[in-house]
């Protein structure tokens, strides 16, 4: 069995490695399905962004990716899932209800029709040459609760429910971005609950920061504003998000797409003698002084009513100081570092859970299901593993009872990358005070486990018992 080149050497993805070889090694029919779940496995893990309509899915996705290839406008390409991949050459492929694929055109790097209806089409798959996407796939999906249903329900079936009970044409997604304008509705939580992802693979994004509150023009910064009520809703939504960023779609994405012209910063320079409430005022007149109304409105669309008034003394120092001031004002360098170092390491370990799910439904229907649990146990037994192990505990508490103290243990020992962190201690506690914390941990976990509730939460002090004796050696 062949695979691509790996990027920097991950034990995880090594483990794994080393069992699907020796699946493959079992015979010809199980090295076709190592193969098949090796593609997974080497596939960059998938950031489904959902949403309401006019959310800035779209918006957010041009950004991240540093170009304007997610269609923004009410195009036939907009009421369809989307996944951009890195790769070249650019291209697109529409993926049919049936998992069938056929080529489609792009215009400018843009899907703007589609050879069939949007209601015969499971999602688009565009391949783009992004080095922004390697380490993940970026997902872009219909809005929720549109006026037009079949739009949610795509959304749905790609997502969750699959097409005719299978998987054929969905996803997979493996970490989701939510984003919501002010606190998210009963409606949106619900179906953030059947994505069946855990608070450490979701992030909520409080989207158009710019525009919080009372805008651009209220008493207070409407960024300043929509970064407090973020720090809120992070802590009212802990059960459901890993936590929640202010994000300014729309400086983002033209600060990140080229779309900001030396003539631009001019003009917007030229706007500056203007007062804030005047200016407003001037963007629905006819009036050609200081700047034609057809360039005042090409800047509302580049910058918003936040970035005209704002930005118009940096533009005076020209496009590159805008655009450096644009990116700083947008929150977007905040959300990469999220996506690559948190959400996007989550996503792999949800993707790993998934793997070794795929190898334990192998073994309970190939012949050969002895040598492939002995696979998985080996597998299992991997302390390179052992993360893995603990989220999905964690999954299953989670369903079982996100309330108990365990599914809090379980999250803080995925959660965190160092011994310190996992036991709750400083950074800087010495060796001494790890093993007494550790050793405080364990005989919880031993009491706990005297009256257990579930069979979720049994298993999973049986593994917090293990893992809280390895930190007492």
């Amino acid at each position: 069995m062949t695979t691509p080149t790996a990027p920097p050497f991950d034990p995880v993805r090594a483990g794994l490695d080393r069992a699907l070889h020796g699946l493959a090694a079992l015979g010809p029919d199980l090295a076709s399905q190592a193969n098949r779940i090796g593609a997974i496995l080497w596939s960059p893990p998938r950031i489904v962004i959902v949403g309401r309509l006019k959310a800035g899915k779209s918006t957010l996705v041009n950004a991240l990716i540093g170009a304007p290839v997610a269609e923004t406008a009410a195009l036939e390409a907009t009421n369809v899932v989307a996944v951009y991949q890195d790769g070249a050459p650019s291209r697109a492929d529409m993926v049919l209800l049936d998992g069938t694929r056929r080529p489609v055109d792009t215009v400018r790097g843009q899907v703007t029709a589609l050879p069939v209806p949007p209601e015969q089409v499971a999602y688009l798959h565009r391949w783009l040459p992004s080095a922004a996407i390697r380490d993940y796939t970026l997902v872009d999906t219909p809005g929720l609760a549109t006026l037009t249903s079949e739009n949610e329900n795509r959304t749905r079936r790609v997502l969750i429910d699959g097409f005719e009970q299978t998987r054929t044409a969905s996803v997979d997604a493996d970490a989701a971005v939510f984003l919501f304008d002010s606190t998210p509705r009963a409606d949106e939580m619900a179906f953030l609950a059947q994505l069946g992802f855990t608070p450490l693979t979701t992030l909520g994004v409080l989207s158009r920061a710019d525009g919080f509150g009372e805008g651009a023009l209220g008493a207070r910064n409407p960024l300043e504003h929509a970064a407090a009520h973020a720090a809120k809703l992070a802590v009212q939504l802990r059960g459901m998000v890993m936590t929640v960023m202010p994000i300014a779609g729309l400086l983002a994405e033209t600060s990140h797409t080229g779309a900001l012209t030396e003539n631009d910063a001019r003009a917007l320079a030229a706007l500056s003698g203007i007062g804030a409430f005047d200016l407003l005022d001037l963007l629905d007149s006819d009036d050609q002084a200081p700047v034609p109304p057809e360039v005042r409105g090409r800047l509302v669309d580049l910058l918003g009513e936040y970035g005209m008034i704002h930005g118009r003394t940096v533009a005076a120092r020209g496009a590159a100081a805008l655009n450096e001031w644009l990116v700083a004002q947008s929150g977007v360098s905040a959300l990469r570092g999220v996506l690559a170092h948190h959400l996007g390491t989550f996503a792999g370990v949800h993707r790993a859970r998934r793997i070794i799910g795929e190898l334990e439904q192998l073994a309970y229907t190939h012949p050969a299901r002895d040598q492939i649990r002995g696979v998985v146990d080996q597998l299992r037994s991997d302390p390179a593993m052992h993360t893995v192990v603990l989220f999905e505990h964690l999954e299953a508490m989670l369903d079982a009872d996100p309330a108990s103290p365990v599914t809090e243990e379980l999250r803080r020992l995925v959660e965190h990358p160092t011994a310190t962190g996992k036991l709750g201690l400083p950074p800087d506690s010495a060796a001494e005070q790890i093993r007494a914390q550790a050793q405080q941990k364990l005989a919880w976990a031993h009491t706990q486990a005297l009256s257990t509730m579930t069979a979720a939460e049994d298993a999973a002090l049986v593994v917090l018992i293990r893992t809280y004796g390895l930190f007492t050696r």
